[in-house]
């Protein structure tokens, strides 16, 4: 009887990993569509303050890294600033959607991006090996920017994206972390918008996928009804949604920047819930997805100079 139970046993942890085996296989189609192509993710909201949702997106990351991927991390850390300004006794103001930023909130600005957040998230990557680079925009003059308006300070415009570092990190195997602070033609900093840099990075790379992670559960008909979640939407429809002035605050940054990259190029936009477990993984690696994905129409043209991934890659072979 002991060892018919054991048998039994046996079979059933047998046919628990017979269906995994069964789902990583199932991952394949997905997983060689983005091998060797470049994926941004704009990481904020609640996914990056949480603690165990900070972990179990960092994982993410690096499984997609280490499965051929080339992830481009893009961050914010609107949490943090408004600790630090509060502690100092700075106005906490937004306008618009966007932060005031006087001289004395950029200095905290980068105090928080640059000194706290972007360091905790490289060394959360570098916990599994020596994978993530901490950068900004003014690294490299990767991003430079131009003033919004005097009435919002140092809040910058994206003018120009030059991706040379952004590439020789990518081809030296490093995951890139980019906080949200850019350069002006002056020399000055700029707190950019972390989604619509992730936007003007993804266009500029010619990333395969952008990402935002926020909050909600994705795109909304109508954000007070939950049932009118949109799963899949083409470029048209976003640009309708913008121009009817129908989105949130929060969301029109991100929709604003699905268009600028998609139009660019980039094949697929994503907007995804960052406080459900593993929502990365779930949406990339999966027929049902968990999020908004918004896709070119069927007529827009991707730019002659717009490639995906570097000529005598592995990508190159299983795309070429």
């Amino acid at each position: 009887m002991e060892l018919q139970k054991q048998s039994n046993i046996s079979r059933a942890e047998q046919a628990l990993a017979l269906g995994s085996a069964q789902l990583l296989i199932e991952t394949l189609p997905w997983i060689k569509e983005s091998t060797g192509k470049v994926t941004v993710v704009k990481y904020g909201g609640a996914a990056m303050t949480d603690k165990a949702l900070r972990e179990d997106v960092m994982s993410d990351i690096v499984l997609l890294k280490l499965i051929g991927l080339n992830p481009v991390i893009v961050h914010g850390g609107g949490n943090e600033i408004s600790s630090y300004c509060t502690r100092l006794g700075l106005p906490v103001e937004f306008k618009d959607g966007y932060r005031v930023t006087t001289p004395e909130v950029m200095e905290v600005v980068k105090m928080a991006l640059l000194g706290k957040v972007n360091p905790e998230l490289v060394a959360q990557l570098n916990e599994h090996g020596h994978l993530a680079v901490g950068l900004n925009g003014a690294d490299g003059h990767i991003v430079k920017a131009r003033q919004h308006s005097p009435e919002l300070g140092q809040v910058g415009v994206v003018e120009k994206v030059d991706t040379t570092l952004l590439v020789d990190l990518i081809a030296a195997d490093y995951i890139p972390v980019i906080a949200s602070v850019a350069v002006g033609a002056d020399g000055a900093s700029y707190n950019v918008n972390a989604d619509i840099m992730a936007g003007a990075i993804a266009a500029a790379i010619g990333a395969h996928k952008v990402i935002f992670l926020t909050d909600v559960d994705g795109l909304y008909q109508d954000f007070d009804n939950k049932d009118t979640l949109i799963n899949r939407m083409h470029l048209s429809d976003a640009r309708r949604m913008l121009a009817e002035d129908t989105l949130s605050k929060g969301m029109i940054p991100k929709i604003q920047a699905c268009i600028q990259a998609l139009s660019a190029g980039v094949a697929r936009a994503h907007i995804l819930n960052g406080t459900l477990s593993h929502s990365l993984l779930l949406e990339l690696f999966t027929d049902e997805g968990v999020g908004t994905m918004i896709i070119p129409d069927e007529k827009d043209e991707v730019p002659e100079d717009f490639t995906e991934y570097p000529a005598g890659s592995l990508a190159s072979k299983l795309h070429g």
